[in-house]
This record gives structure tokens, sequence and C-alpha cells, in this order.
């Protein structure tokens, strides 16, 4: 199976459907998406900017979405 590479321009939408386990990750850390009934086509990047992350968190919410499993 080919590993998806998340990034800030991807969708929620995008990310939910190639990897269902982010839907409880992104919750954890404020960024609701399907549970609360949110928009999930925001970006990843616009999802975390409305919550206020750094330009650093931002990246480690990618890194540790690009590793979870």
């Amino acid at each position: 199976m080919k590993k998806i590479e998340i990034s800030r321009q991807m969708t929620i939408e995008e990310l939910v459907e190639a990897k269902p386990e982010a839907v409880n990750f992104l919750f954890k850390r404020g960024i609701r998406c399907i549970r609360c009934g949110e928009p999930i086509w925001d970006t990843l990047e616009a999802a975390a900017r409305q919550k206020n992350f750094s330009e650093d968190e931002i990246d480690q919410l990618l890194l540790d979405l690009n590793h979870l499993d």
C-alpha cells in the first residue's frame, strides 16, 4: 500500500479518508473534524491557524500525522 504524504494543503476530508485514525488525533489537539460538525473542507494549515497554532506547531502536527499508524 502506498504511503500518503500529509501536507499543509491537504484538506481534512482527504486526511480522514487516507487515515481515519487522524480524527481522534486531531480532536485531542483541538482541531475538530466530522465528530463535531465543523467544516471538513479546510486545509490542515487553515484549521491549525484557526486554533492559533504557531508555524512550529503546524510543522510538528504534520510530522506527527505522517508518522501516525
